[in-house]
């Protein structure tokens, strides 16, 4: 299984595609197809039946999978895109941190 520099409820910028600059928190990973969903970003409309979640049915608005190599975390203190580096701690745990500001990526 591939490890990801992305995690769910973290904050990402689109790279490229339709939707290039947007941002949004991660909803979920797709980790055997390398997508993730991203909140308000890659919407596509989908046609309903009537169901008791939606008992009108008809077009709903909904996020779709977006390859993780067009996604970018943002920096927390910049708030710029940055890549992502592993550190270890003193106490010998690995904690993210972004490479632009060397800050701690929770």
């Amino acid at each position: 299984m591939a490890k990801f520099h992305i995690k769910k409820d973290d904050t990402v910028i689109v790279l490229a595609g339709n939707d290039k600059g947007k941002t949004g928190k991660v909803l979920k990973i797709v980790t055997d197809s390398e997508r993730a969903i991203v909140e308000g970003v890659n919407m596509v409309s989908k046609s309903t039946k009537p169901s008791a979640k939606h008992p009108q049915g008809g077009i709903i608005k909904q996020e779709a999978p977006i390859h993780i190599s067009n996604l970018s975390l943002i920096d927390p203190k910049s708030g710029k895109p940055t890549r992502v580096g592993i550190k270890k701690t003193d106490d010998g745990k690995k904690v993210r941190i972004a490479k632009k500001s060397g800050e701690e990526i929770k």
